[in-house]
């Protein structure tokens, strides 16, 4: 067997975790920190720096290859694991996983995701724990077949090599207007993701919204370059149902108009509303689609909340019940997952962007690269961070060499 020893190490995702209860039940901000009582379960406080927790297996010539751990943001919200513990998956790593990789031939990757990641005294081991190893057996495998991730997933999947580069999104965090700024300077694919996650950045029926929809339009042709049409995206965070209504007829009318504001803008809208389960999420972003289909609209809206595992996520696709599936890698698990998820939502002619967290690091982000550019999704999260700058970098400078070594690799064999 290839792996010889493994080794934990504790860490920091790149952002904070965040109670997303109780800033929705109205907690107010005092400069970066929230007040108040959390309301999820195993929160301490409203918000928390992100823990991680990075796996090493050491191979037998004593390369060792990581993989990192970690939870969502928002985590225990929507359906998702709780709240990252590093002490518990610290022990768990250590009682179930190690003997488990010891034994694995880790130059086989689908195979060796399936024989470490079988329940454990029934159950599913936590996702977090999943994506982190995923991550670490499949550097593995490229490493021991001298291979990049991306030609590993292309192997496994019998899939062509790609060509394609894939567009990148960008997050705002809180500093929305100069990381707008930014994005646009580095004329990204896909912005801004806004932070529509309160009341008052929503406002009374959507208005505070629909101007920020207006401003970031505006503000790309103002200090764009020539001809730069972003797809703009914002996360919404349920709030459309909330303020507006759950109706499925209202919720099309307003997004509609939103589109509407922005003419020649394609319009993109994460999380419209939460019906509080996944088959009521389903029937009735199934509708929200129908609407805005049948009316010709540039708006299309995307699943979040409620749609978190390959499952959840193979439900979504076949009911076309989105436009586009965020794929948030940290809750799919095993980053095998995240692959097959993107070639779920294409065989049913469903987006797929690949998403994630702010709360990642710079090891995931770079894996979920590979993923995303093997698979030839639609678009795929600068991540981590809140910064712009360091996420952009980090997604896109990954991409760029991946593609370069493909490149390579594409002409000598023609050669």
């Amino acid at each position: 067997m290839q792996i010889k020893d493994v080794l934990l190490a504790p860490g920091s995702g790149a952002f904070f975790y965040d109670d997303q209860a109780a800033i929705r039940a109205g907690a107010s901000q005092d400069g970066f920190i929230y007040l108040g009582e959390p309301l999820t379960p195993g929160f301490t406080s409203i918000r928390v720096p992100a823990s991680s927790l990075s796996i090493g297996l050491v191979l037998v010539d004593d390369t060792v290859v990581w993989g990192d751990m970690m939870s969502v943001q928002y985590s225990g919200a929507g359906g998702r694991d709780p709240l990252f513990d590093i002490k518990q998956i610290s022990d768990l790593a250590a009682r179930v996983m190690v003997p488990r990789l010891l034994d694995v031939d880790a130059s086989r990757y689908l195979d060796a995701c399936a024989k470490v990641f079988e329940p454990f005294e029934h159950e599913r081991l936590p996702l977090a724990l999943e994506y982190g190893v995923s991550q670490a057996l499949l550097r593995a495998a490229a490493y021991l077949q001298r291979a990049t991730m991306a030609e590993v997933v292309c192997a496994e999947f019998d899939l062509p090599l790609p060509t394609r580069r894939v567009p990148i999104y960008c997050q705002s965090g809180d500093a929305r207007e100069i990381n707008v700024d930014k994005m646009i300077l580095r004329s990204v694919d896909v912005l801004p993701h806004g932070l529509i996650n309160s009341r008052q950045r929503f406002g009374v029926n959507g208005q505070t919204f629909v101007e920020f929809v207006k401003w970031v339009a505006a503000r790309a042709l103002e200090i764009g370059r020539p001809g730069y049409k972003p797809v703009l995206h914002f996360d919404v965070y349920g709030w459309i149902g909330q303020e507006i209504g759950l109706g499925p007829q209202c919720i099309a009318d307003f997004i509609c108009r939103v589109a509407d504001t922005v003419p020649g803008f394609t319009i993109n809208i994460e999380s419209p509303a939460d019906f509080g389960s996944t088959q009521a999420q389903i029937e009735n972003y199934a509708r929200i689609v129908s609407i805005l289909d049948d009316r010709g609209s540039s708006a299309r809206i995307v699943v979040d909340e409620r749609c978190n595992t390959l499952e959840d996520i193979r439900l979504f696709a076949e009911a076309k019940a989105t436009h586009l599936v965020q794929i948030k890698t940290p809750d799919v698990g095993a980053i095998a997952d995240t692959a097959r998820a993107v070639l779920i939502c294409r065989a049913n002619k469903v987006g797929a962007y690949v998403g994630g967290s702010c709360t990642e690091t710079d090891l995931s982000a770079q894996a979920s690269v590979h993923i995303s550019v093997a698979t030839q999704a639609d678009m795929m999260l600068a991540k981590p961070g809140m910064g712009v700058d360091e996420a952009f970098s980090i997604v896109g400078n990954e991409q760029n060499r991946l593609l370069a070594i493909l490149n390579r690799r594409a002409t000598k064999k023609v050669g």
